[in-house]
């Protein structure tokens, strides 16, 4: 006798395929239209002024913020601290930290040229980025922070060898804008696709909001 198939309860809607979503999500919206090529023939010299900015409250143009305990950049070693002794991650240091990678990743897009717009300090523009805030006591281990660092060398390796191929692919856009106004689509996707694997090794190794290992892919 056939069984006629039970609609699921509520609250237990199917993960998506392919699991949970990682902890970290990143999106540039792509611009499609004419980019400006004034603006992209001095693109490097256009970025001056903001990356000095950057610079001052802690990130590093190109690669992110810096991951230390100095003044200013991502709060690493004290998050690390208070996770191995308190397990608790405060509030404003997770506030701190995701508003610092956005920033960052805005001042990152436009040097990339993947969009035409002057990086905001504060507002998200063109640039998407979400983190979500542990639960440190069931959602971390506290003694993991302590090696996460070392667990990421093999994403560092193939990270090392994507940004080789960032370099040459966005001189490649370069030519592109100046001559047709747009920025190919591939490349797009491609360099794009090497900021979210940058951004979600960060967010495992040094950030700290998560413990699943990054996933070895440019695509969400």
């Amino acid at each position: 006798m056939n069984e006629t198939p039970q609609p699921p309860l509520s609250g237990d809607t199917p993960p998506p395929p392919g699991g949970p979503a990682y902890p970290l999500r990143f999106d540039v919206t792509y611009p499609d239209r004419a980019l400006n090529r004034v603006s992209t023939g001095f693109r490097i010299f256009a970025a001056i002024p903001i990356a000095i900015v950057l610079a001052a409250v802690g990130g590093d143009l190109g690669a992110g913020p810096r991951y230390g305990s100095e003044a200013g950049g991502i709060l690493f070693i004290p998050a690390l601290l208070m996770i191995l002794f308190r397990q608790k991650y405060p509030r404003w240091w997770f506030d701190w930290n995701r508003e610092l990678l956005r920033f960052s990743n805005r001042v990152g897009a436009y040097v990339l040229l993947l969009d035409d717009r002057y990086p905001s300090t504060d507002e998200e523009q063109y640039v998407r980025l979400e983190l979500d805030y542990p639960v440190v006591a069931s959602d971390l281990n506290r003694w993991l922070p302590l090696v996460k660092w070392l667990l990421a060398i093999p994403h560092y390796v193939v990270l090392l060898l994507l940004d080789i191929g960032v370099f040459f692919a966005v001189i490649g856009a370069w030519f592109a804008i100046l001559v047709t106004g747009r920025y190919p689509r591939g490349i797009f996707g491609f360099v794009v696709g090497v900021m979210r694997w940058h951004n979600r090794v960060g967010a495992y190794a040094f950030v700290l909001i998560t413990d699943r290992y990054p996933p070895f892919r440019l695509a969400p």
